[in-house]
């Protein structure tokens, strides 16, 4: 019985943190946006930009919401946000 709670628990928190990373992506893709129409990086960079947030919202979309976060961290820190 003490296996059955444990594991309970452990697949509700699994779920739970699954869910806080696609809450994540929309938030996260709002933030690129905002900053893409004001920044002053390099056409160079704004293009990786605009690369890494598109494959986000793909990886948002396919469920991989993990890689979505990844793609969309490295956007953000190339626009210093």
């Amino acid at each position: 019985m003490k296996n059955i709670i444990i594991c309970a628990f452990a697949l509700t928190v699994a779920l739970t943190a699954g869910t806080a990373f696609a809450g994540s992506c929309p938030k996260d893709m709002r933030q690129i946006d905002a900053a893409m129409a004001t920044s002053t990086i390099s056409m160079a960079d704004m293009e990786k930009v605009k690369a890494l947030r598109a494959e986000g919202e793909k990886k948002h979309k396919a469920g991989d919401h993990s890689g979505s976060v990844a793609a969309l961290d490295q956007a953000k820190d190339l626009l210093g946000i």
